[in-house]
């Protein structure tokens, strides 16, 4: 029987960086995989982030050795959809709000109510332009006014 030892790789946590996509492109940089959920909102810029954050949620087709990358395995990456910006694969702003949505009970609540306030700012004041998935629709109309009240402080 031979047994395979496997490797795990020190963290970079985010403090160690001067801003979230530095820190983001030095983790998973050139790496087949693609951010999701809070680290997508991070990279694109619709959350603000953690400061002492180390975790960063990918899609991924096998397990990262890198013991600060939480891996949701795939098998492709048909179905979903991202953009690259630089060396970095990331969910759509669509995609990373339909996810985050689908498995609320599972996320950062923080992080998807301040994605979709600064979404809803900066686009005028509208959701216009975002596509939420019908079976997302119940959860999105639950805490769009949320996200509305959020920099109001209300």
């Amino acid at each position: 029987m031979f047994l395979r030892r496997r490797t795990r790789i020190m963290a970079l946590i985010r403090s160690e960086f001067l801003t979230t996509r530095a820190w983001h492109r030095a983790v998973v940089g050139d790496k087949d995989v693609i951010l999701r959920h809070t680290s997508a909102l991070e990279y694109l810029e619709l959350f603000c982030g953690y400061m002492r954050e180390k975790t960063v949620e990918v899609y991924a087709k096998q397990p990262e050795r890198y013991e600060n990358i939480d891996c949701s395995l795939v098998d492709s990456f048909d179905g979903i959809d991202y953009v690259r910006l630089g060396n970095v694969l990331c969910t759509s702003v669509n995609q990373t709000f339909n996810d985050m949505l689908g498995s609320f009970d599972n996320i950062d609540e923080q992080s998807l109510v301040e994605g979709l306030s600064r979404y809803y700012y900066s686009n005028g004041m509208s959701f216009d332009g975002l596509t939420i998935n019908s079976e997302n629709m119940e959860r999105f109309n639950a805490i769009k006014d949320w996200a509305v009240e959020y920099y109001r402080g209300v």
